[in-house]
């Protein structure tokens, strides 16, 4: 009688099957995955690497709030098209980060200078000419501008041999006028329509424009006819001349003046 033949069961064999169970159902496992169904969990920490992301994969709607710090910005990655409008302020400067060569030429006007920002040690040599000087400053060179007032001192004086003697002295004005001006003499404590006075402590004698006033503030031994008397005048200055009174007796007038240019 033929006998069915039965293999016998060993340990070899079952492994070896389950094995076979097990490879084969995973393989279909992972073949059969649905859509979107591997989330953040069934990812093991770090499998996800740099070499595994398509390029352009991670966009900006990828990105977590403040993700991006200044630790993963490499060399010459913010150009000036990915810097906002007004996003460097003055805070964000480092200290002596704005030098000459980074500034354009023409942007730095007078309204972007706040007050004593100017000052001499920043001025070049000859860079002050006369075309830079406002309007109301003295020209240094050529003649006293409309409405600009000279003044100054004089004194003149002698010991007379005979009455009447003579003496004289003269003024040049430190700026030339167009035109000789206009005199007018005052003894002291006098004054009148186109010379108002002495100013204050007697040291700023005014003129009206195109009239110098001559203040005579003390004097001496002279002829009470014709005491002072303004002689040569010009548009470059003028001369003085007083007659003595008593022989040998010193004679002398001194007092202040202000030319003004019409």
């Amino acid at each position: 009688m033929k006998t069915r033949f039965r293999p016998k069961l060993n340990y070899s064999n079952v492994i070896a099957t389950i094995a076979l169970f097990v490879a084969l159902g995973g393989a279909a496992v992972a073949a059969g995955l649905p859509k979107n169904s591997v989330g953040p969990n069934q990812l093991k920490r770090g499998a996800v690497t740099s070499g595994k992301l398509r390029k352009g994969a991670v966009t900006s709607g990828k990105l977590a709030p403040k993700s991006v710090v200044a630790g993963k910005l490499g060399p010459s990655a913010v150009t000036p098209g990915n810097i906002g409008n007004g996003a460097v302020t003055s805070s964000k400067l480092a200290a002596n980060s704005v030098i000459a060569s980074t500034i354009k030429n023409g942007v730095v006007t007078t309204n972007k200078l706040n007050n004593e920002a100017v000052t001499s040690a920043k001025l070049g040599k000859g860079s002050v000419t006369l075309a830079k000087l406002a309007d109301d400053v003295a020209p240094l060179l050529g003649t006293l501008k409309s409405g600009q007032t000279l003044r100054g001192v004089f004194d003149l004086g002698a010991t007379a041999d005979i009455a009447g003697d003579l003496f004289r002295s003269s003024v040049s004005f430190q700026f030339p006028l167009l035109n000789p001006p206009a005199v007018t003499v005052l003894q002291p404590g006098q004054t009148s329509a186109n010379c108002a006075g002495l100013g204050g402590g007697n040291t700023t004698p005014a003129a009206t424009g195109g009239n110098l006033c001559v203040y005579v503030t003390k004097a001496e031994n002279l002829d009470p006819t014709t005491p002072l008397a303004v002689e040569n005048n010009t548009r470059l200055g003028f001369g003085l001349v007083a007659k003595a009174n008593e022989v040998d007796k010193e004679s002398y007038a001194f007092g202040v003046w202000a030319v003004t240019a019409p």
